[in-house]
């Protein structure tokens, strides 16, 4: 038995990507000047868009550090999946407690993510402050999360899907809409 079948609308070329990190970048610089920062990626497209952020901060004294975070165990829906996770290793090489951590998703979608990433990152300590930098909130929100800082915002269904293409991870940079297709259609 197969899925459902998805129509496939580009939304967001790579220039738009790009465009939509650099601001993400510049939002992060102007509240975050200089000082101790941390930047933590959610794998597997969140450690992407964190990777492009510490680059381009990497300028300010000191640069940010890097940390990245496989929630996969820490997920509400574990019992709904009916797979069993990938598990991916969790990185935090700096001192969580006091630090000011900008966490890095692709996709802001229910906020169920964040919120799993978030009492992970409170499992490693007690850090000052916690940002959300996202390249794409596409609304639907299940919880009360709100990015700090935002590439784009869409207006999605909550059927619609939005995939997130980064070089790094799947060898170009987009953002693509999948729409589920009608029946008949």
């Amino acid at each position: 038995m197969s899925g459902p079948a998805f129509r496939s609308t580009p939304l967001l070329d790579a220039d738009a990507v790009e465009a939509g990190i650099a601001g993400v970048a510049e939002g992060i610089r102007r509240r975050h000047p200089d000082g101790p920062l941390a930047v933590v990626g959610i794998h597997t497209r969140g450690v992407a868009l964190a990777d492009r952020l510490a680059q381009r901060l990497a300028d300010r004294s000191p640069p940010p550090d890097r940390g990245a975070l496989d929630i996969s165990l820490y997920r509400d829906d574990l019992d709904n999946l009916g797979t069993i996770p990938t598990i991916r290793s969790s990185d935090i090489p700096f001192p969580v407690d006091g630090a000011t951590i900008v966490l890095c998703d692709d996709v802001l979608f229910t906020g169920r993510t964040i919120r799993a990433a978030v009492d992970q990152l409170i499992d490693y300590g007690r850090p000052a402050c916690i940002e959300l930098a996202v390249l794409v909130d596409r609304g639907n929100r299940e919880l009360p999360i709100a990015a700090t800082y935002t590439g784009h915002t869409l207006d999605t269904a909550r059927t619609d899907h939005i995939a997130v293409r980064f070089r790094e991870t799947d060898g170009e940079d987009a953002v693509v809409l999948l729409r589920p297709e009608e029946a008949g259609s």
